[in-house]
């Protein structure tokens, strides 16, 4: 096997999948490769433990413990991709493994073992300051294999509804609600956490069933729905109160060189110097805004915006906006994809209300479903363009659609969202009771 080959095949190993992408390739380039005839020993009972040991092609037969029921028991053959000798306090192996056929076995040796615990499912660096707050909004504590759990931070917004225009970071409420961005990006965190590394998330399709709490930590179980050469489908389910509240299909791909083009343009709309420019200058603009501007504080979350229009108060089905995280993003195209999806989700439903907002109506809106394409790969901590319209709401339902441009011009994701949108059911006063 080559480097890449090497690397294709760790990223196949469920114990590894939840590391950064940067571990694996790590440890693609620590192991070591040996091989055993049939008969031969790979651990013996009371030896020293070498190193985490993996099954790459034949099988071991792993010595049955004295009570088990049947010496055959297929739980103590081990096969490709199974993996044995890894654990902080395996200073010397338990018991016998005894190669049943030829044996070919990857040896990560021990002083590489740190590579096997990151201090993220994203970042492998040791120092704090290395670790966005995206990152840690999307970090998930691994259970076991396929089984995740998610906690929201306080530092993650959670809304009520979204107001559009330029004063849409202070538009934004705090509501109980489980914002459903956190939903889909934790979702595909763990989806991503099961899946090759080498192969990206291409297309997601995400179902709002019942609203979050933001005060219970999330349940994450993925169900690995297809693993093929090219493609792999993931189904997630979140939990909450052992209740499904959410369920997210995503399907990955291996890289490919194939046919290309691009019909969409981007538009012709303001540049990020031209709207800081017009921000700091426009006398239309509250005057603490602009020092706002001048100070580069944009929005209050991990995500900076800079909208391209001067109000929703022109009652548009549409929205433009340039947006970036907050910070430096680790190397992982996984998780820089995860970051632009938590993002998408900030306003897009909101735009469906614009053409009816007016002085004191108030409205909310819930995302009901939501897709995503990835075209092309993303960089979340440089500018995207998001270009937003909302071509139709009926029946309390709102549709919009998005396309997202890096600056190139290139067209890199595109999206669509339904949301439920309604007034607001004001209070009256409370009913005298009935005598």
């Amino acid at each position: 096997m080559d480097r890449e080959e090497v690397t294709e095949f760790l990223g196949q190993v469920p114990l590894l999948q939840r590391l950064p992408g940067s571990s694996i390739r790590r440890i693609a380039e620590a192991v070591e490769v040996k091989r055993y005839e049939p008969g031969n020993y790979v651990a013996r009972e009371g030896e020293p433990v070498d190193g985490l040991c993996i099954i790459v092609d034949g099988q071991a037969e792993v010595s049955a413990p004295a009570n088990a029921e049947e010496a055959n028991n297929p739980d103590y053959v081990l096969n490709k991709y199974d993996y044995f000798g890894y654990g902080r306090n395996s200073s010397v192996h338990q018991v016998n493994v005894v190669a049943l056929s030829k044996l070919t076995c990857f040896i990560l040796p021990n002083q590489y073992g740190y590579l096997l615990q990151p201090k993220t499912i994203w970042n492998a660096e040791d120092t704090p300051e290395t670790h966005s707050l995206l990152e840690q909004i999307l970090h998930l504590e691994p259970l076991e294999v396929d089984l995740f759990r998610g906690f929201t931070l306080p530092e993650a917004p959670t809304f009520r509804q979204v107001f559009g225009g330029q004063f849409i970071g202070q538009a934004l409420l705090s509501h109980p609600l489980l914002l459903s961005a956190i939903l889909i990006v934790t979702a595909l965190a763990a989806a991503s956490k099961t899946v090759d590394c080498l192969k990206m998330v291409h297309s997601l399709h995400a179902i709002f069933l019942i609203a979050g709490d933001n005060n219970l930590p999330i349940i994450y179980q993925v169900h690995r729905e297809r693993d093929g050469s090219s493609f792999a489908t993931r189904k997630v389910e979140a939990k909450q109160k052992g209740q499904v509240v959410f369920t997210l299909i995503a399907s990955f791909q291996k890289e490919e060189v194939g046919f290309e083009h691009q019909a969409a343009s981007i538009p012709d709309l303001l540049n990020l110097e031209e709207i800081r420019e017009r921000r700091l200058t426009d006398p239309r603009f509250p005057m603490q805004y602009r020092n706002s501007a001048a100070k580069k504080k944009f929005v209050p979350w991990p995500i900076e915006m800079r909208f391209c229009e001067d109000s929703a108060s022109q009652h548009k089905p549409s929205s433009n906006y340039w947006f970036r995280a907050r910070g430096k993003l680790s190397d992982d195209q996984a998780l820089h994809r995860c970051v632009v999806a938590y993002a998408s989700d900030l306003v897009f439903s909101g735009v469906s209300l614009n053409p009816h907002r007016k002085k004191g109506l108030k409205t909310y809106s819930l995302s009901l479903d939501h897709s995503i394409w990835f075209h092309k790969p993303v960089k979340a901590d440089d500018w995207l363009l998001y270009v937003i319209d909302s071509p139709s709401a009926y029946g309390g339902r709102g549709f919009v659609t998005g396309r997202m441009f890096n600056q190139q011009g290139e067209l890199v994701m595109s999206l669509t969202q339904e949301a439920l949108i309604r007034k607001e059911k004001t209070r009256g006063p409370n009913p005298r009771p009935k005598l």
